[in-house]
């Protein structure tokens, strides 16, 4: 006997809107990280990382523009790790006289004056208020801040600041010239770089040029105050990520590998050019970068989060 129409409309139906295991399955490779995508954010963490032009907002545009999703915070942290370890060799000479001259001062007074254990000192000091407030919003430093309106907004503001301390600076003073005070400065500039856009050897070295160091030791002092933050950071969320049961791990370790290589280069070209260049053509592209977005924002080409 077959039902009547009322009973049929009562019986029990499938609910279309339940996603399918093939849809859950597609959702979660697409969420998986290519060995293409990889190389190529590796590529951009290298090439921006110490470049006063945001290696974090670089990262989220293309990850849009390419429809690969935002890496997250976590990879781009980890990534991270192989730039500043491209620091640690390039300056090695420089960090191993620190770091003994800094081992001395704990122990003999007389070595606490030596220009490279007030380094070391200044070093902590300013690593203190990026690690205080990453700790304290890291919710927003990875949903909210990540708003790539915010970004655009970081991008031209702070590309404007550095024109004016490149422009008017006094670029008189060495890094042994610092001072407790200056220390702290620049460690509060470099805490800024949180928000991504604004770059944290963007906002080091603008602090150091208002500061009137000239344009080599602002940029050398920011490479040496990132690494104890950066190297922080990166084993931190690798430690979180390695929850996530979609981590990409063998492509989050090429990406690193590859900022490496990329990064190192990046550090003696920069250090050349600034001998007799100014960092007023990284202005020019910070604004026109912040412009680009603004308007990809504007005509829906991509979202803001």
């Amino acid at each position: 006997m077959r039902p009547c129409a009322p009973c049929r409309n009562s019986l029990p139906r499938p609910d279309s809107r339940r996603p399918s295991s093939d849809a859950i399955n597609d959702v979660v490779a697409a969420s998986v990280m290519t060995w293409f995508e990889a190389i190529v954010l590796g590529v951009i963490q290298g090439l921006t990382e110490f470049l006063p032009i945001s290696s974090s907002a670089h990262i989220l545009v293309l990850s849009q523009i390419f429809g690969w999703g935002d890496p997250g915070a976590a990879f781009t942290a980890v990534t991270q790790i192989g730039t500043e370890v491209a620091v640690l060799i390039y300056f090695r000479h420089d960090i191993t006289r620190i770091l003994r001259a800094w081992w001395r001062s704990l122990f003999h007074a007389g070595e606490r004056g030596n220009v490279d254990a007030r380094l070391g000192w200044y070093v902590i000091l300013g690593t203190i208020p990026i690690v205080v407030l990453g700790l304290t919003f890291t919710e927003q430093i990875e949903t909210v801040a990540r708003n790539l309106w915010i970004t655009a907004v970081m991008l031209a503001v702070f590309g404007i600041l550095l024109g004016v301390a490149d422009r008017f600076g006094r670029k008189e003073r060495e890094i042994s010239d610092m001072r407790t005070r200056d220390a702290i400065g620049l460690g509060l500039a470099q805490a800024l770089a949180l928000i991504p856009g604004v770059s944290r050897s963007g906002a080091t070295i603008t602090m150091g040029l208002t500061l009137g160091y000239t344009r080599e030791a602002a940029t050398r002092y920011a490479f040496l105050l990132a690494i104890p933050a950066v190297l922080g950071s990166g084993f931190y969320e690798a430690t979180r990520i390695g929850d996530d049961p979609q981590v990409a791990w063998g492509q989050t370790i090429v990406a690193t590998i590859i900022a490496f290589g990329v990064g190192y280069a990046v550090i003696a070209w920069l250090l050349r050019y600034l001998r007799t260049g100014s960092y007023m053509p990284f202005v020019a592209y910070r604004l026109a970068l912040a412009a680009l977005i603004v308007a990809l924002l504007v005509t829906g080409t991509i979202t803001a989060t």
